[in-house]
């Protein structure tokens, strides 16, 4: 039986885990109280979570005797290195531990997600397909396989990626959450169905966080309801002023109601001087001013 359906062992730690209930993976399971198989994903998914919270330094320190002897715990010190902000050695980490290894790390179900998670952030996204891409009906693989497709705009390949998964994960909040992102990107009925399922997370006391939160502000703007996405966003800001995706929308948020933004930029900035959305403007900044400097203004007497 595999242990994360409805009827597995781990179906509750592992649905906590990405309902973004990090606090619940540590203080409601014990991974002793698992039956010997499963003990060491359930601590998987609680290292997950500490590194998750921030916890990364701790987690590095409480795996390294141990990563060279277990492939998954291997992978989970790759993925404390990538959240400190040491994405090169996290990268050659999990290469190295691949290569090492050989099939018998590359089959692992705990290290092709992980360490697809690894190369995927370290700009690796072949190498991370290449690897998830062996999984065997793992619903964690197929939500990476579809965010790095939408990363790369293969709106269709992501799609094509949950419609097989639909077909034998019909009830999986996974599969729900994946199909949702999918709809953000198809645009029309897709936005309120995504709504749904974001919404859902969001308002229940038992699965409410500020990802969920982000993600209903997210779809609520695509439904052009932006007073329904500031509440959102204001609750999400609430729980964790520091969260930079929240500051981001935040931020886009005040742009396309036509308000001024330095103040939330500089927060950004402050908060996640690498975050996806400022390196873009910086890119685009530096594209116009080279295609403004090709222009002079013709003054006439």
């Amino acid at each position: 039986m595999d242990p994360y359906s409805s009827e597995g062992e781990l179906v509750n730690i592992h649905a906590a885990f990405h309902q973004y209930q990090y606090q619940s993976v540590l203080d409601d399971f014990d991974p002793e109280s698992f039956s010997p198989e499963n003990r060491l994903p359930a601590r998987v998914l609680q290292l997950r979570s500490r590194v998750a919270l921030g916890q990364a330094q701790a987690v590095l320190d409480e795996v390294a005797g141990e990563a060279h002897k277990q492939p998954e715990l291997a992978a989970v010190a790759a993925l404390a290195e990538l959240s400190l902000g040491n994405a090169g050695p996290a990268v050659e980490a999990v290469e190295r531990l691949l290569a090492d290894a050989g099939d018998a790390a590359g089959e692992n179900a705990i290290v092709q997600v992980v360490g697809g998670t690894v190369l995927a952030a370290g700009g690796k996204a072949d190498e991370a397909l290449a690897l998830l891409g062996r999984h065997q009906g793992n619903l964690d693989a197929v939500a990476l396989i579809v965010q790095i497709y939408l990363q790369q705009n293969r709106n269709d390949l992501a799609l094509k990626e949950v419609a097989s998964a639909r077909r034998w994960a019909q009830d999986s909040i996974l599969v729900n959450l994946a199909e949702s992102w999918v709809g953000l990107r198809q645009g029309g009925e897709k936005y309120q169905q995504a709504f749904y399922v974001f919404e859902e997370l969001a308002q229940a006391p038992s699965t409410s966080s500020v990802q969920t939160l982000v993600a209903q502000a997210v779809a609520e703007l695509h439904l052009g309801r932006t007073e329904e996405a500031q509440s959102a966003l204001d609750q999400a800001l609430q729980k964790d002023p520091s969260y930079a995706e929240a500051i981001a929308n935040a931020l886009v948020l005040q742009a396309i109601i036509g308000k001024d933004t330095s103040e939330l930029k500089e927060t950004l900035k402050n908060k996640a001087p690498q975050h996806a959305f400022l390196t873009d403007l910086e890119e685009k900044s530096a594209l116009f001013d080279t295609a403004a400097s090709k222009f002079s203004a013709k003054v006439s007497a």
